[in-house]
């Protein structure tokens, strides 16, 4: 498969950096619990400084979500949501091991990373703004349709697989036990983003290494 931005949504968000990956060879058996408790850690400690509100990596995600309409403290970027979430709750929920892996790592960078099931997305995968015919499934199987304008992620068949950029992620590619194939994508805003992408990339190659030995994770070029 493919991914990409739209030119309309490269030029209106100019400071967009991101990594995009597709690693392949994912069991429901492996065992993430060092690296998440490693990386979950780093977060704790970046929180027990400050709140999440005053971390760059969100303050940018707000600025984005503001510039696309939306009220920054009611739709929230995957990484703020999560980081909310620990700092509430003093954990994570646990879904499947590569979610609670990639989950961890967000945080530790303040970075959202989104996953798809490959199988589920219909040849390319493009980040635009909505025409408003695109169907989006959510966790519950209900159907929806986001907005004109809304910018998601879309296959070629229409189907959106996430909503609000990085706000909500649709059920019909969630990672599944039976998930094999996964398109993991991180992006960000913030001054250092290029960098710090580049050090999450390292981190998340080395965590998945270790829990998926036979697996293989390969950087995609934009389409």
């Amino acid at each position: 498969m493919t991914f990409g931005y739209s030119a309309a949504l490269r030029q209106k968000f100019g400071d967009l950096s991101s990594q995009v990956m597709l690693f392949t060879g994912v069991t429901a058996e492996a065992d993430v619990s060092r690296p998440q408790q490693m990386f979950t850690r780093t977060a704790q400690q970046r929180l027990a400084e400050g709140p999440e509100g005053e971390f760059p990596e969100i303050q940018a995600w707000r600025r984005t979500f503001a510039k696309m309409g939306l009220k920054p403290t009611q739709y929230r970027c995957a990484s703020e949501a999560l980081l909310r979430r620990l700092r509430k709750e003093e954990g994570l929920p646990s879904i499947h091991p590569l979610v609670d892996l990639c989950n961890a790592v967000s945080v530790a960078f303040a970075i959202p990373i989104a996953l798809f099931d490959t199988e589920k997305v219909q040849g390319h995968l493009e980040v635009r703004h909505a025409v408003g015919t695109e169907i989006y499934e959510t966790f519950s199987g209900a159907i929806e349709t986001p907005d004109a304008g809304e910018v998601i992620f879309a296959d070629r068949t229409g189907h959106a697989h996430a909503r609000r950029w990085s706000n909500r992620q649709s059920g019909r590619s969630v990672i599944r036990p039976q998930t094999r194939s996964v398109l993991v994508v991180a992006e960000a805003f913030h001054d250092t983003a290029d960098d710090d992408l580049a050090r999450l990339k390292v981190a998340l190659r080395q965590a998945l290494s270790e829990a998926w030995p036979l697996g293989d994770l390969v950087e995609i070029s934009m389409a």
